[in-house]
């Protein structure tokens, strides 16, 4: 999983690295259409994903530090490797996995491509070193030990049940303009706001009341809708249309969700500074 887009010859160069080490390997590409050098999409996108993959060596590559003093690193969890740039974006995952039962710099050299790019290091370091532990090379001999408490962390978004709210963040926004929330439907649930009722949503710059369904199709195309999506957490969605974007909703955002009774006055009560929609 990269931020190297599909334009240019980047992922096939890591692809081909692999295949000269470990030719019998399969690859699952995962995405390569991270925003660029967004370590936080990165993080929620690998952690939401490796559940339904294979145990196997993780290659995550966005890196805007590339070639800077961060640590290229290795990291054992839950039967898998991990193998990126030590700036937060393995560390959901690895969290998701039950925790880093060991970690390794990767110091040797001799695992590398022999000539190393300053600005390409998925291709010179991470891929080589993750095909030679693919191909059974131990852990220990990548590089030196670390302590798995010294890894870069991003903090996990902010998400609490209280006083029948829920509270929380856009974790992420996916290519459909869906606005995903760190709130799980099950602590929405647990704050009155199941499928069937209508929630509040509060924001900085509006609020919104919005039926609670279990899919988009449950409302008329256009619509606003609350639903819990694949990963178990609160989306915001517009069946057939971008949420994100009508909403000016954007990662980090903070919002309160709190359960409310749906009426043709208050469905889509829209609030925002200036009294100004974006659509």
């Amino acid at each position: 999983m990269t931020d190297f887009g599909l334009e240019d010859g980047f992922v096939a160069a890591c692809h081909g690295v692999s295949s000269q080490i470990v030719p019998y390997a399969r690859i699952i590409d995962i995405t390569h259409l991270v925003p660029p050098g967004d370590i936080r999409r990165g993080a929620a996108v690998l952690a939401q994903t490796v559940p339904y993959l294979p145990a196997a060596v993780h290659v995550a590559v966005v890196d805007p530090g590339v070639g800077t003093a961060r640590r290229a690193v290795a990291v054992a969890a839950g039967g898998s490797i991990f193998v990126g740039p030590d700036n937060g974006l393995l560390s959901w995952a690895v969290e998701g996995c039950g925790g880093a039962a060991a970690a390794v710099s990767l110091t040797n050299t001799a695992l590398w491509r022999d000539a190393v790019s300053a600005t390409f290091h998925g291709r010179d370091i991470f891929m080589p070193v993750a095909a030679h532990l693919a191909a059974g090379v131990a852990l220990a001999e990548a590089g030196g030990e670390l302590d798995p408490a010294s890894l870069v962390a991003l903090p996990r978004p902010a998400s609490r049940v209280r006083d029948g709210l829920a509270e929380g963040e856009v974790v992420t926004v996916d290519r459909f303009g869906n606005v995903q929330l760190s709130v799980t439907g099950a602590d929405a649930a647990r704050a009155g706001m199941a499928p069937g009722t209508a929630i509040t949503l509060r924001w900085r710059a509006g609020e919104l009341t919005v039926p609670v369904r279990t899919t988009f199709g449950e409302v008329a195309p256009g619509e606003v809708v609350a639903c819990t999506d694949s990963a178990g957490l609160v989306s915001i969605a517009v069946n057939g249309g971008d949420a994100a974007r009508r909403l000016a909703l954007g990662p980090g955002t903070r919002v309160t969700l709190s359960a409310t009774e749906l009426s043709l006055r208050t469905a889509f009560r829209f609030r925002r500074a200036h009294d100004t929609m974006v659509d």
